[in-house]
């Protein structure tokens, strides 16, 4: 049975003090996490020692890091390595979110360098991709997400593709309350699933969890997890919220 995860993407939010009182909160709520389900936290890394400290003992839950430099080491002042975040216990790092990419001109290119990276430390990368308004407008959207999969993960042996966590993000359902409609969702995840089975064979590519990244909230958490080709959702906004991420948890199948 294939990973379902509900991660969390704090983005660049909340104080100290309010990380305490997001996750205190977060654990007074009812959930439960069964054997083939996680939760993950991308948190800015100045609190990862704190939320992992408040994560510690509980199952199936685990802090990740929102990004990494491509190299292990150097004079790349502001930049933190994969095995630096390796060495403090985090073995999970988002890439190539839509944000990075437009906000910091991350290219395919480099995103494959910083799986390369991620995996070199036996970490798991949550591999961002997804299409802006235009290109869904002019329903081109199945190419383009192949074109990043194959550019950035197609290097890749099977063996380390099934490593590699994969989130869906519409950039054009990001942050603006538009959502994907489930069958939508379906329909890309199942052709992102496809393009790996052409590629990996379709026992690999049943094997990797396929995460969907736009607007996902309380509302509209269920019935997106329950389409066939959805394995949970990378969530921004709502994970901000302890009610909302609790119901977005429990809304995994």
């Amino acid at each position: 049975m294939r990973k379902q995860i509900a991660a969390a993407n704090w983005k660049m939010n909340l104080s100290q003090s309010e990380v305490d009182a997001l996750l205190d909160e977060l654990f007074q709520t009812s959930f439960h996490l069964a054997a083939h389900q996680e939760a993950i936290f991308a948190v800015p890394s100045i609190y990862i020692h704190q939320v992992a400290s408040k994560l510690a003992n509980k199952q199936n839950m685990f802090v990740a890091a929102q990004n990494c430099h491509q190299k292990t080491n150097g004079a790349y002042t502001g930049e933190i390595a994969a095995p630096m975040f390796s060495s403090v216990g985090v073995k999970h790092i988002v890439l190539g979110h839509s944000e990075r990419r437009e906000y910091f001109a991350e290219t395919d290119a480099l995103l494959a360098e910083k799986v390369n990276a991620v995996l070199a430390v036996d970490s798991t990368p949550i591999f961002c991709c997804g299409e802006p308004l235009e290109i869904r407008e002019a329903g081109t959207q199945n190419s383009f997400v192949e074109t990043q999969l194959i550019n950035s993960l197609f290097h890749l042996s099977a063996e380390q593709i099934v490593k590699v966590v994969i989130a869906y993000e519409p950039i054009w359902a990001i942050g603006t309350g538009k959502t994907a409609t489930s069958e939508q969702a379906q329909e890309i995840h199942a052709y992102i699933r496809s393009v790996l089975a052409s590629k990996y064979g379709q026992s690999t590519a049943d094997q990797i969890s396929i995460l969907y990244g736009g607007s996902v909230k309380a509302a509209n958490a269920k019935e997106l997890f329950s389409q066939k080709d959805v394995d949970g959702g990378l969530v921004g906004g709502a994970s901000l919220i302890a009610s909302e991420f609790t119901a977005i948890i429990n809304a995994l199948q």
